[in-house]
């Protein structure tokens, strides 16, 4: 950095000061988050943290924009479509800072190549779409591993929810009640529920608009941009190294719509009664999900498809 960029930076950052001391603006222009996904949540995460003035990314996506993107993503416009999403996100972050360091991967993330994804990150943010439940494991798994806090903060409805897993606490598994075993719709059941502190009062969403086989679901982008602020608000708070952080077993979710904020604490992950009769609730209330687990049974035993075994331990 030359003379000219540290007083770019400083001037773009200004207002910071005040809720930021100008050394940790310095520690966040230093800092590197690594998310996985550029569509609806993750393009909008991070552009937020760009904005803080966080001054390297590591990006993800192996997807491209398309029309039905326009409604909520931050890098669908008419001008980007057909392009891919990581790479536009990259060039849209240098518009806001010509000096960030963001590396591209626009590939999706395995396990091939998950630990160069993840080198020199200093946090994990989840950008990847609710239905790929195990690319969300894997990552959450790896982050652990690598003794890295990692933050999913997603569109629930009108609202937000976050849960923040910090290497030392509890596990992603653990937290949501994924067991081996497990149908993939199982999975996302355990993962749906788990978003959220306790049983929504109203029914806004139109379950018949949620297509498991298809993987679309209807999303809003001021839900989407309540996750970001959420989300960049807690990844400050970790790169700083500030009070207050509340890593999952709690949990919490924000609803400006229903004026709603819940927050829970359980101390031995998704896995009461309660928990268990809300995943069975969720495949009465979204067919396809029981389709898929019905599907994924048939084709493990060759047999008619078993009952949902949600209720056991």
């Amino acid at each position: 950095m030359n003379a000219t960029d540290n007083e770019f930076y400083a001037e773009a950052t200004s207002r910071n000061i005040g809720l930021v001391e100008e050394s940790e603006q310095e520690i966040l222009r230093n800092a590197t988050v690594a998310i996985v996904g550029m569509g609806a949540a993750g393009g909008h995460h991070l552009l937020a943290l760009a904005r803080l003035g966080v001054g390297n990314f590591v990006i993800a996506d192996p997807d491209t924009f398309d029309i039905v993107n326009l409604h909520r993503q931050a890098g669908a416009f008419c001008d980007t479509l057909g392009r891919n999403k990581a790479e536009v996100m990259a060039e849209t972050v240098r518009r806001i800072n010509p000096c960030a360091n963001v590396r591209v991967f626009p590939v999706a993330i395995d396990e091939s190549n998950i630990d160069e994804f993840l080198e020199g990150a200093d946090i994990v943010v989840d950008g990847i779409e609710f239905f790929e439940i195990d690319v969300r494991r894997m990552v959450f798994a790896k982050a652990r591993e690598k003794g890295l806090h990692a933050i999913t903060a997603g569109p629930v409805g009108y609202g937000s929810s976050v849960q923040i897993f910090a290497p030392d606490g509890m596990s992603f598994d653990r937290y949501f009640g994924i067991r081996p075993g497990m149908t993939r719709a199982e999975r996302l059941a355990c993962f749906g529920v788990g978003l959220l502190p306790r049983m929504p009062k109203s029914k806004h969403m139109n379950a018949a608009k949620v297509d498991f086989e298809r993987q679309k679901g209807p999303a809003l982008i001021s839900a989407i941009m309540i996750c970001s602020g959420i989300m960049a608000t807690e990844v400050m708070r970790v790169l700083l190294k500030r009070e207050g952080l509340r890593a999952v077993p709690h949990s919490y979710y924000f609803d400006p719509y229903g004026k709603r904020y819940d927050r829970g604490f359980f101390r031995f992950g998704r896995t009461r009664l309660r928990d268990r009769l809300m995943r069975w609730l969720a495949f009465r209330i979204y067919p396809g999900l029981r389709r898929l687990h019905d599907a994924e049974r048939a084709r493990r035993s060759a047999a008619p498809p078993l009952p949902v075994a949600l209720l056991s331990e």
